[in-house]
């Protein structure tokens, strides 16, 4: 099975090429899409220099992925962020869930032998809030909900329909993946702080957006259902 890995990019230039180098050596992986949000530093020729294919998006992360994910090949997809806090050789637990049958493997930070280094105690109790909420609604038993190192099975991304543009998206994949009954799994992930750089990530904007797409979902049960 054909490996692609999708990564988000917006001016990562000094953590793209040691994440870049450390795929490469993986030897597993055939093909490294970067969806890069017209970076105003050398993120693009790092890109490149590595031979990854780039595609440009500057409307959220959400939207990145989405395109990323349309654009790969590979029979497995791996989505994971440039900032060097997602272990690379992780990408062989996520690869193995979906040779093992899953339609979804979820890298959690909350299972055992998982952890963060990167996590403020409001992201934290934020991120159990929500796991509370969507396993409320939808009987599930996720342990993590917004972390965005993931595997999915290609022929799953039509399924799943996504709309989301921003930093909601791992909240979308992870609901529709309980409506629609796929076969989901969780590997322990460790999340380090990122190397270079300040996050994108928004705590209160991005937490209400996400509150936002979990209200909206469960409308949709409700009006439809």
């Amino acid at each position: 099975m054909n490996v692609s890995v999708v990564i988000p990019t917006l001016n990562e230039e000094k953590n793209l090429g040691i994440l870049l180098k450390e795929l490469k050596n993986l030897k597993l992986i055939n093909e490294i899409i970067i969806i890069d949000g017209y970076s105003t530093d050398k993120t693009v020729q790092e890109a490149k220099k590595f031979g990854c294919k780039v595609i440009f998006d500057d409307m959220g992360k959400g939207s990145a992925l989405r395109k990323g994910l349309d654009a790969a090949r590979g029979d497995i997809i791996i989505c994971m962020d440039a900032d060097l806090s997602m272990l690379s050789n992780e990408i062989h637990l996520l690869v193995a869930g979906i040779k093992a049958g899953y339609d979804i493997c979820m890298g959690s930070r909350f299972i055992q032998g998982g952890g963060s280094d990167d996590m403020s105690l409001i992201r934290k109790f934020g991120n159990k809030f929500f796991v509370f909420l969507v396993n409320l609604l939808w009987n599930m038993n996720y342990s993590d909900l917004c972390y965005g190192y993931r595997s999915l099975k290609k022929s799953t991304i039509k399924k799943l329909d996504l709309k989301s543009d921003g930093f909601g998206i791992e909240t979308e994949i992870s609901i529709k993946a309980a409506k629609k009954g796929l076969k989901v799994l969780e590997v322990p992930s460790f999340e380090k702080a990122r190397k270079f750089g300040k996050g994108k990530l928004k705590t209160f904007n991005d937490g209400w957006r996400i509150f936002k797409i979990i209200v909206t979902e469960f409308l949709k049960d409700d009006l439809y259902g």
